[in-house]
């Protein structure tokens, strides 16, 4: 087996500075916001990880039945010899594309791309013991900055799974799909997972589950703050909020104050004051029509070659090429 690399373009100092810029910037606009991305330290990704698993939360569950039954046809039609995963985390669902690029006998290279150096060290660790004849190359990264340090490989492909390119607003991610663009070379691939528009009240359903897990998940960016940054948030007197915009078409994650408060950020010598009622925004999830999809690849210069589909259509894994 050969040893994994890590390439850290990301630091802990890095993500110290950027937590900050963010907070201060967030918590001192009109209307208060704070990035998703602050969600997942340890805990907040455990709990990700349990809100995958809960009955109402259907996406991964979709997503991991299309990539069963397509994860061949995917390896056959591209060939590639690297695969890069964007927000890899664990890489499991990855794993199917991995097995099925195995058999198809090109894939040399393994590029996983994560925020988190932890996470990321023990996924590249498992994934290099298992498949020992692929080379793997962590990167850790924010590639919402862009994908400048993409590792150079042969007909890559980068994946982009789990329905994450929702939570960026429409310029934000026709900023993204420039930046894989310019990443790669004309004919090298883009595989892009969407959660497809649905009945509103399933979709709330999906974000605001019976058991309060997805309200946990939620709360704990003010636990990150409070960890981080001397702040001293009541966490449990903020309310999770999750509603259907029908006119974005986009879920909407909020987290309410329940009293009028103040509250400090020490390291940032910050005081943020709260009306009663008053919302912190803290995520979008956007939901998609295939034409939508279709039309944000052709405007960032990519060409649709096929999309896959679960037998509820719920969910859609999208293959694109570079022009």
């Amino acid at each position: 087996m050969s040893q994994p690399e890590l390439i850290v373009g990301f630091t802990e100092a890095d993500a110290d500075r950027e937590l900050r810029s963010d907070a201060r910037a967030g918590l001192s606009g009109t209307p208060k916001w704070l990035s998703p991305k602050w969600f997942y330290d340890a805990r907040g990704s455990e709990l990700f990880e349990r809100i995958t698993e809960l009955p109402e939360y259907y996406q991964t569950r979709a997503e991991h039945r299309i990539l069963r039954r397509s994860a061949m046809e995917i390896a056959e039609m591209t060939e590639v010899g690297t695969l890069v995963e964007l927000g890899s985390g664990s890489s499991e669902k990855t794993r199917l594309l991995l097995d099925a690029m195995r058999k198809n006998e090109t894939l040399e290279q393994f590029i996983p791309w994560d925020v988190s150096e932890s996470a990321l060290r023990a996924a590249t660790d498992a994934i290099a013991l298992d498949y020992p004849e692929i080379r793997v190359r962590g990167v850790v990264g924010d590639f919402t900055s862009g994908l400048a340090g993409l590792p150079a490989g042969s007909d890559r492909m980068v994946a982009f799974l789990g329905g994450t390119i929702g939570n960026l607003l429409p310029a934000e991610r026709a900023e993204f799909l420039d930046s894989v663009r310019t990443a790669l070379h004309p004919g090298e691939w883009l595989l892009l997972g969407t959660d497809l528009v649905k009945d509103s009240d399933r979709l709330v359903r999906a974000y605001d589950d019976a058991s309060g897990v997805t309200a946990e998940f939620n709360r704990n960016v003010l636990h990150v703050l409070n960890r981080e940054l001397g702040a001293d948030f009541p966490v449990e007197e903020f309310a999770h909020v999750a509603r259907w915009n029908a006119e974005q078409e986009w879920i909407e994650i909020r987290l309410r104050a329940t009293r009028a408060m103040r509250v400090s950020l020490r390291e940032l010598g910050l005081t943020v004051d709260f009306a009663e009622g008053e919302e912190i925004g803290t995520e979008i999830s956007a939901k998609f029509r295939i034409e939508r999809v279709r039309d944000e690849l052709d405007a960032a210069g990519f060409d649709l070659h096929r999309w896959w589909t679960d037998e509820a259509e719920d969910f859609v894994v999208s293959l694109a090429s570079v022009r």
